[in-house]
């Protein structure tokens, strides 16, 4: 049964454009990692946090001066999910899209009642799973993890980024309320905000990407029709209008890419070296904007390369 329950919650918050947990057991492991890394590669670590061990992968590319600091993305997977789907290239694209932008990709893993936690979730303030309701402290365990990979590679000050899909984009939200001294921007796609409370947030940089037609976190919020949870989501408009208040933006904002079957708007006059921007598809249902579905499941919408997005996104914040 709870095998059953943790498979449906996969469905509901884990991204249409991802491979299953068998797939993602196909791909090449990563090597364990060490202390110090000195060549590109893919190392997984293992860190212990209030009392559990948890894991991650650090991705280095090619071409890379290690001698340098580098900037860095953590990249959350669904709910549902685990930290070897969000790596896997045939259907995010994150390692290649890090090879382009050059950066150094961190995917750490969820929680979950199975000590293997392939089907992981995060504590995201509104859900989701086992991670909300044991109440994990994800926050301080990503905080962790930051500091953990500062032990392996030279990271860039002030260079630091999250993103996610779905749950690990409502962490997201999550990180850019209750960590923004850690992480610079943030982007969150097919997750809205789940914060009660936020208060008055440094001027981190929000970037938000939604499908118009989002059956599970629907875009107007609520239950989807799709939804396997009891989760009234947050909207993509309330959740720009949190971040509008937090960030102090003005309500105008600018059009600033607009092509079929998808635009940005940028929204104007934020908190000094602060950034708040939507990107919203009108197809692609609860998908990854560019990524490619496994069998059965809907592919992103193909108007828009979130990769692309995100990393110029972070590329803008100095």
């Amino acid at each position: 049964m709870l095998r059953r329950f943790a498979a449906l919650l996969g469905l509901l918050i884990g991204l249409s454009a991802c491979a299953s947990p068998l797939q993602a057991r196909r791909q090449a492991e990563a090597r364990p990692g060490p202390e110090t890394i000195v060549q590109a590669g893919e190392f997984a670590y293992a860190l212990t946090y209030a009392g559990v061990e948890r894991q991650y992968r650090l991705f280095v590319p090619t071409g890379f001066d290690l001698g340098k600091p580098m900037p860095m993305v953590l990249a959350l997977h669904g709910g549902g999910g685990n930290m070897n789907i969000q790596a896997n290239d045939n259907y995010y694209g994150l390692k290649a899209a890090a090879r382009r932008y050059g950066y150094v990709v961190v995917f750490a893993n969820g929680s979950a009642r199975a000590r293997a936690a392939r089907m992981a979730t995060w504590n995201a303030g509104i859900c989701c799973g086992y991670a909300h309701k044991r109440q994990v402290d994800d926050v301080g365990f990503l905080r962790a993890v930051v500091d953990d990979v500062r032990r392996h590679v030279r990271v860039r000050e002030g260079r630091v980024f999250a993103t996610g899909m779905s749950n690990g984009g409502m962490m997201s939200h999550r990180l850019a309320c209750e960590a923004p001294d850690v992480f610079r921007a943030v982007a969150a796609v097919a997750g809205t905000d789940g914060n009660s409370q936020c208060g008055d947030a440094q001027p981190v940089s929000v970037l938000h990407i939604h499908a118009k037609d989002d059956p599970r976190v629907p875009f107007e919020g609520g239950i989807g029709p799709k939804s396997l949870v009891r989760v009234d989501f947050v909207s993509v408009p309330e959740t720009m209008r949190r971040w509008q208040t937090r960030l102090k933006c003005s309500t105008q904002a600018e059009r600033v890419l607009e092509q079929p079957g998808a635009h940005c708007d940028l929204y104007q006059q934020c908190r000094v070296g602060a950034q708040l921007q939507l990107c919203v598809t009108d197809e692609g249902g609860h998908s990854w904007p560019g990524g490619r579905s496994v069998i059965g499941r809907r592919s992103g919408s193909d108007a828009l390369s979130a990769n692309d997005v995100i990393f110029r996104f972070f590329d803008q914040q100095r």
